[in-house]
């Protein structure tokens, strides 16, 4: 236990130690994290108030930009202020927690993208038992699930960081929070701790990124079968849906599927999911979709006669 107490805080080393492209990267995210939190924010605002809602696609939709903020916002705030500061650290406490909240919503971004998933092979290859399926008591089951399994793979990452002891050095080459960087600073060998990572998070992600990608390829043989219209229709809905999947779990699987070893371009790699793959999630699922666009229009256009009578 002594040995645990010898570090009270870790010293992030951030993304650069160059003050120009602090500053730059400073004003870039910033504007990405304010396009982040609109962009997702309009996504619920405009499904909630809107039939969407009662559609099980953006059902999850809805959902997915709720984490999406919540995930972003564990790690980019501090990150952003950080490149304003010469020196960045966090206590040990903070970066339990930063841990625990960032593989929570983590988990459960991953498991509501399947969610999305299974929502389209069942819409598709069995159209005819939709509606039964994909019932809103079962999407909401769905849901509970995701937020179950999520919180006990967070509890067991907490668990692997906090029974390791820390005696020196505290100097993070990151600039948040992440298993494998607590693993480097530990002072006993992690490779068992290491393989539990692996297992826990690697595989479960390669595992589901392998199911979700051969229920799109089930979906484009069913295609086969569809009028040039229809199929048109349901490859623009599913290839936003990929596209969301492999920015998210491209480097997520990059990270954490391989040896507790960290690369310095880790820190690159998590930009996009922390960061990238939030922000653009909004503007993907909103390009080629009549329905959000018509949803976000009703909401502009209830906007602007709201102010025509506050003003006359």
């Amino acid at each position: 236990m002594k040995n645990r107490n010898n570090i009270t805080e870790f010293v992030l080393l951030g993304l650069s130690q160059n003050k120009e492209i602090q500053i730059l990267c400073f004003v870039l995210f910033s504007l990405c994290y304010v396009a982040l939190l609109m962009g997702n924010l309009t996504i619920m605002i405009s499904i909630l108030v809107s039939q969407l809602i009662d559609q099980p696609m953006y059902y999850f939709l809805t959902y997915l930009s709720l984490v999406d903020v919540c995930y972003t916002s564990t790690v980019t705030p501090k990150f952003i202020t950080d490149l304003l500061l010469e020196r960045k650290s966090i206590s040990y406490n903070n970066c339990l927690i930063q841990v625990f909240t960032m593989h929570l919503f983590g988990a459960i971004e991953i498991f509501v993208l399947t969610g999305m998933a299974y929502d389209r092979y069942v819409a598709i290859c069995k159209p005819l038992h939709y509606q039964v399926i994909m019932s809103r008591q079962k999407c909401n089951m769905m849901v509970l699930a995701a937020f179950a399994w999520a919180l006990l793979h967070s509890f067991s990452q907490f668990v692997l960081i906090i029974l390791l002891p820390f005696c020196g050095p505290n100097v993070m080459n990151h600039y948040f929070c992440d298993v494998y960087p607590l693993l480097e600073l530990a002072c006993i060998d992690t490779q068992k701790v290491g393989l539990l990572v692996i297992v826990s998070s690697g595989m479960v992600a390669l595992v589901v990124f392998i199911v979700v990608m051969g229920s799109y390829i089930m979906i484009l043989y069913t295609l086969h079968g569809y009028s040039s219209e229809n199929r048109r229709k349901a490859l623009s809905t599913c290839s936003s849906h990929i596209t969301v999947v492999v920015l998210f779990f491209g480097p997520v699987l990059f990270i954490y599927i391989r040896p507790a070893t960290t690369f310095s371009e880790d820190k690159v790699f998590a930009l996009f999911y922390t960061i990238i793959a939030p922000m653009l999630n909004p503007f993907i699922y909103t390009l080629k979709n009549k329905d959000m666009k018509n949803a976000m229009k009703n909401i502009w256009n209830r906007d602007k006669i709201l102010r025509r009578k506050l003003i006359f």
